[in-house]
């Protein structure tokens, strides 16, 4: 039987908000073009056996805008991550510090019986 930790609400809240942060980081880096700078693109030869040639086309580089906005989500993920990483609870622990970090981590899972019934 997995242990149950009571954590406090700063705590699971900051934990919510980095995990809300690192998924609104993710759908945005996706919609970015692949290298940060301008830079040329590349096609690789054929591979043996197959049709698949793997390449990429010329990246425009992030405009000044894009760079602010990932710089932005990366100070809030730091920011977030040193909440939650040197909060106080920690040290009201003994031991099983790694066990009460993945709980967290998964403090705010819906019950798979839950998802059922939604």
């Amino acid at each position: 039987m997995p242990k149950t930790y009571t954590f406090p609400r700063d705590l699971l809240d900051a934990q919510a908000a980095l995990d809300e942060t690192r998924s609104q980081y993710d759908a945005y880096a996706r919609t970015l073009p692949w290298s940060a700078e301008p830079m040329a693109g590349w096609e690789a030869e054929k591979q043996p056996y197959t049709s698949f040639r793997s390449g990429k086309a010329d990246s425009p580089g992030y405009t000044p805008e894009q760079a602010a906005e990932v710089a932005r989500f990366q100070a809030r993920l730091l920011e977030l991550s040193v909440t939650v990483s040197t909060h106080p609870f920690w040290d009201t622990l003994d031991d099983g510090v790694v066990q009460a970090r993945m709980a967290l981590k998964h403090a705010h899972d819906k019950p798979a019986d839950a998802e059922a019934q939604a």
